[in-house]
């Protein structure tokens, strides 16, 4: 495996707007009863891993259909977009429990390699996105006989 400079700052500034996002929403909304995720917060659970030949991303995303998901490279960065939508909508009053998340999602993922963007395949099915970049011929691991 080749070793790739890391750099802190691009994933720290990423981390800077979220959180600024997340304390406007909780701690200024006119409304403080009102549940602060409620207004469409939803972090699909993602595993990323790597092999010899290629970068595994999987990412749960139980509701969706394919039109509601997007993929995009740029400058090494994989960003998934989507949204899943409420089926029906029910008054906040008639509520006993409410624990489902809806609305729009963003998960952008460093790619440890630079990639080929023709060839990288993503597969959906039953709820679970499989997202694989190839490795160039260059970044895969070489065996080094010692002598």
């Amino acid at each position: 495996m080749d070793l790739v400079r890391w750099n802190p700052w691009k994933e720290m500034v990423s981390l800077r707007d979220r959180m600024n996002r997340l304390f406007d929403d909780v701690f200024f909304r006119s409304d403080r009863r009102e549940d602060p995720w409620a207004d469409g917060v939803w972090v699909p659970a993602v595993d990323m891993f790597e092999t010899d030949d290629k970068v595994v991303i999987k990412a749960e995303l139980p509701g969706l259909e394919k039109k509601d998901i997007s993929l995009d490279l740029q400058n090494g960065v994989l960003t998934l977009k989507g949204e899943r939508k409420s089926e029906n909508e029910v008054k906040e009053d008639n509520y006993y429990r409410r624990e489902m998340s809806y609305g729009k999602f963003v998960r952008s993922f460093s790619l440890p390699v630079d990639v080929d963007a023709e060839k990288i395949k993503a597969e959906f099915k039953n709820g679970l996105l499989t997202v694989e970049v190839p490795k160039p011929e260059g970044h895969k691991p070489k065996q080094i006989k010692v002598n």
